[in-house]
């Protein structure tokens, strides 16, 4: 395989609830749920940026859940790229997000505006406890 040819088409994720996700995915991440082919089982998938990026959902028999586990950005996760970390941050927050909750709770969210990964980060967890990264190329969020 050529690696200068490859490219993420889609991240799977387990979810228990697959109405409570969707709620979640659209309402807080704003993302645009897309049309699934009739699998024989639940599930959702959802268009991520305009690069064909996909993020698909699904209920299975013997799913791996991070169950009891709060934000952890050691841990398994995908990431999303964002214009602006400010603008990220402050949508979280207004959506009940807050870096004072215990890292145990859903609306827990890890800001890491100087990290040491070398651009800003912010974590949050699905109603399944699946860690999402948002980050922004620069701090200020400009390009």
């Amino acid at each position: 395989m050529d690696p200068e040819a490859l490219a993420i088409h889609h991240v799977t994720l387990p979810v228990s609830d697959v109405e409570r996700s969707k709620r979640f995915y659209s309402e807080v991440l704003g993302l645009r749920e897309i049309e699934r082919p009739p699998f024989d089982f639940p599930g959702a998938w959802f268009a991520i940026g305009a690069g064909g990026n996909q993020l698909h959902l699904l209920v299975s028999e013997s799913p791996t859940f991070r169950a009891g586990k709060g934000v952890d950005s050691r841990d398994a996760h995908f990431a999303l790229r964002v214009p602006s970390y400010h603008e990220a941050k402050a949508e979280l927050e207004a959506k009940g997000y807050s870096t004072q909750k215990d890292r145990h709770d859903l609306l827990a969210l890890k800001a890491s505006p100087h990290a040491t990964a070398g651009f800003p980060q912010l974590y949050i967890v699905d109603p399944d406890r699946n860690v999402i990264e948002i980050n922004a190329e620069t701090l200020d969020g400009s390009v």
